[in-house]
């Protein structure tokens, strides 16, 4: 049991800085709304736990904070301080990436770590997870799939969507709704503000914010290091370095054709989920850095599944879509090759 005798809140998060009795500096988090909705705060307290003792007592893996001590009637949990570490995100805005290739290179490793260490153990997770509620597997497999089922507002923006672009979506929804060896954990929200490494030295990264966590397609957690997540107008792939993590535990991350195909089939869903946002997109005022970024995701996401010689209906689909988007915002349509990775949008 801890006991705490002081605390510092690290806003905006929901998180604080606690000092024992002992006079150990420990992180307090708690749960509040999420603009997802999706889930309770019980429920993601009990997963962020779950999840977080699964890696570190069922797997003895360092890839995230030990959980001290948990408190899920009163929605508290107690975790490992993982200070001086920083959010890779910050060192990218303050300094750019140039400055952090190497720590770049350790979020990419960790991310394909996390998935090799994982991939083959789900049945251990879920029944530690079941421990503290009810939890649905398919549900966490198939959360992201149904984003494939259409794609939104193509008939608005006059794309037709043709009998070959129905089919690959098919073939979309088919990889990443049966994973095989890439079923892996994910922390849920695999982005740069969710690794902390050292500012200097060896990074020495961990993972954080697993209240989403849940074992899916493993090639989901890479289409950040592809594809423009919510903060940046870009990024730059990380060449092999995911891959060969990745490999480590799932060798048919080796196999072009299915990591090709994965990586495409994730990135063009994510692509189209950003999509969906359209109508809120045009109500904001020209010049507002989330068209851009929209155009961007769904020219990356292209040339995602071009670079690994897949799903080119799927990536020609999200070009017509980019290119008339183009068209309905002047504003945006900027040349995104001429941005350093990781340009941050603008809020």
């Amino acid at each position: 049991m801890l006991n705490v005798v002081e605390w510092t809140r690290l806003e905006p998060w929901r998180v604080a800085r606690a000092r024992t009795d002992r006079d150990e500096s420990v992180i307090v988090k708690w749960m509040g709304p999420h603009a997802a909705a999706t889930h309770s705060e019980g429920w993601r307290l009990r997963t962020e736990v779950a999840a977080l003792r699964f890696l570190a007592e069922d797997l003895g893996a360092r890839l995230a904070p030990r959980v001290l001590a948990e408190d899920l009637p009163g929605g508290r949990v107690a975790l490992e301080d993982l200070a001086p570490r920083t959010a890779l995100d910050g060192l990218l805005r303050r300094d750019g990436a140039g400055a952090h290739a190497e720590r770049l290179a350790a979020f990419a490793r960790i991310r394909g770590e996390l998935g090799a260490l994982t991939a083959g153990h789900a049945e251990t997770y879920y029944r530690r997870r079941s421990l503290l509620g009810p939890v649905d597997p398919a549900a966490d497999r198939l959360g992201r799939v149904h984003r494939l089922e259409r794609v939104p507002h193509a008939e608005q923006l006059g794309v037709p969507v043709s009998g070959g672009v129905a089919r690959e979506l098919g073939l979309a929804r088919a990889e990443l709704a049966d994973p095989g060896p890439f079923l892996v954990l994910s922390n849920g929200d695999p982005e740069a503000n969710n690794v902390l490494v050292h500012g200097s030295g060896p990074a020495d990264a961990r993972l954080i914010d697993f209240e989403f966590a849940g074992f899916t397609h493993a090639l989901h957690d890479a289409v950040c290091l592809h594809v423009p997540g919510p903060a940046w107008l870009s990024v730059r792939p990380p060449g092999e370095v995911y891959r060969r993590a990745l490999a480590a535990g799932v060798p048919e991350a080796e196999d072009e054709r299915r990591y090709g195909l994965g990586l495409a089939a994730a990135c063009v869903s994510w692509a189209l989920a950003r999509l969906s946002r359209l109508p809120a997109l045009d109500g904001r005022p020209a010049g507002d850095d989330s068209r851009a970024q929209l155009i961007a995701t769904l020219e990356a996401a292209a040339g995602t599944a071009d670079d690994h010689r897949s799903l080119p209906r799927l990536a020609g689909l999200c070009r017509r879509l980019a290119a008339a988007l183009r068209r309905r915002w002047p504003d945006a349509d900027l040349d995104f090759t001429a941005l350093p990775p990781y340009a941050p949008r603008r809020r």
